[in-house]
């Protein structure tokens, strides 16, 4: 039984190990969110961290308008973002954890 503990021991540390590794991974994931009408680019990591915002000089204008440009936009490039966040994540756990009789975290 002792040496189970190890092993299952081992196989967490294994997991973290993954997890951290596809956080680092994740840095280099990016992610483009567009509005509508093309206006206005994000570009984010999958870890959430904007890279660049570029603005069609046609909303430079109007200081209202490209305030709401950027909040929908970030808003929407942030949920895409961690969408593959999470499932990068949960994959990278999953795939390391070791088989627990009756444990199912990752249904």
């Amino acid at each position: 039984m002792f040496g189970d503990m190890m092993g299952m021991m081992g196989k967490l540390k294994e997991a973290q190990q993954k997890v951290e590794e596809t956080k680092k991974r994740l840095d280099t994931v990016f992610i483009d969110e567009n509005s509508s009408d093309n206006l206005l680019k994000v570009t984010l990591t999958a870890n959430r961290e904007v890279k660049s915002i570029e603005i069609n000089n046609e909303l430079l204008d109007d200081k209202e308008q490209l305030e709401d440009y950027l909040v929908l936009t970030l808003n929407k490039a942030i949920a895409r973002a961690t969408q593959v966040n999470e499932r990068e994540l949960a994959a990278a756990a999953k795939d390391g954890m070791p088989n627990i009789p009756g444990l199912d975290l990752f249904k």
